[in-house]
């Protein structure tokens, strides 16, 4: 399993994260590695800052808790459209344990992404989906949940 970075100062958490171009076997055991990390957390995201790395890749459960759950590797990911309608969530993260707050977010998007392959993929999402792909992708920006929360709170 790997180690998570954790503080809302954390200066890994707080650098910009740069594409990835080569697209090998050592790329697929990374995103294997977070996978596991992210179920063993028990976390719907994981982004490759929380690991160490400033890199464009997230690691994402979609439709969670459902028959069609799905993990997905975001590679490079593009945020293509988002709905002008806010929903406002708590969110926490595997970064800030401890904590939960209060976030407006998009409800529905598009993003764009390349997978394992470097093949590009499209989806829209919506809902609890839509959520996950902006809290990772944020993290891929040098964004915390915290700097966007209304209202924060010990768990």
């Amino acid at each position: 399993m790997l180690s998570l970075e954790k503080g809302a100062t954390n200066s890994i958490l707080r650098s910009q994260s740069k594409p990835i171009k080569k697209f090998d076997k050592k790329l697929k055991k990374l995103v294997q590695e977070m996978i596991e990390t992210m179920f063993k957390e028990n976390g719907v995201g994981l982004a490759a800052p929380q690991i160490g790395l400033n890199l464009q890749l997230a690691v994402v459960r979609l439709n969670v808790e459902t028959q069609q759950e799905i993990v997905l590797a975001l590679i490079n990911p593009q945020i293509n459209h988002l709905s002008e309608e806010l929903v406002e969530m708590e969110e926490g993260c595997l970064s800030l344990p401890g904590k939960w707050g209060h976030v407006k977010r998009h409800k529905s998007l598009v993003v764009t992404f390349q997978n394992e392959k470097g093949e590009k993929q499209t989806l829209a999402l919506e809902g609890f989906n839509a959520r996950v792909i902006q809290h990772e992708f944020d993290h891929l920006k040098a964004t915390l949940y915290l700097d966007k929360a209304t209202e924060v709170r010990d768990a």
